[in-house]
């Protein structure tokens, strides 16, 4: 690959698996394409090693970080409508790594398996309780949502990681709805009084 001057001077580079390329790349190049051009990148796969370049300029280089961000969230398994939520500067992606809480193959699997419950539905209730976008794939469970949110998805599956029982977490989770719901009630009514 040549690295002509054409005033992309930062530079970055993501590896993501294999299978995750025509992901990335998208029919006729739509969604590499998007990710250029709603941050003003260039990006530059190798389809036979998985590595990704992205390229910005000097003076766009949050850009980079954001693309890298995307780019990585798709390699996670992310379809690309959700790993595209990271274009909003309230979204972050957090990967947490499964094989530090198993230590053989089996035990990876099971928590997989708890994370994800039955019929999908233990990763669909933590999503629906903190506002969030998970992804299981290989060893790694991935979240993208707002950054407050995020932590507490979070929390909630390294618990479950941990061997927490299911119940517990997600009465855990349901407390924190229930006081993020009377946090903003509460700023709901104290607002009018302090617009004066």
């Amino acid at each position: 690959m040549s690295m002509e001057k054409d005033n992309y001077s930062v530079v970055t580079k993501v590896l993501i698996p294999k299978d995750r390329i025509g992901v990335l790349i998208g029919k006729k190049g739509e969604t590499k394409s998007k990710i250029e051009e709603s941050l003003s990148v260039k990006i530059d796969v190798n389809s036979s090693s998985g590595e990704v370049i992205i390229r910005a300029r000097n003076e766009n280089a949050d850009a980079l970080i954001k693309a890298a961000m995307i780019i990585k969230a798709i390699g996670r398994g992310f379809s690309p409508e959700n790993a595209l939520l990271l274009l909003n500067d309230d979204y972050t992606l957090v990967i947490i790594d499964l094989s530090k809480y198993a230590t053989t193959k089996n035990a990876l699997n099971r928590i997989r398996g708890r994370i994800i419950g039955r019929k999908g539905k233990a990763r669909l209730l933590i999503e629906e309780l903190t506002d969030t976008k998970i992804s299981i794939y290989g060893k790694t469970v991935s979240i993208i949502g707002p950054w407050e949110k995020v932590s507490l998805a979070e929390q909630a599956i390294r618990k479950l990681a941990e061997g927490a029982r299911h119940a517990t977490v997600f009465d855990w989770l349901y407390e924190q709805k229930r006081i993020e719901k009377f946090l903003e009630m509460d700023r709901a009514l104290r607002a009018p009084y302090h617009s004066e």
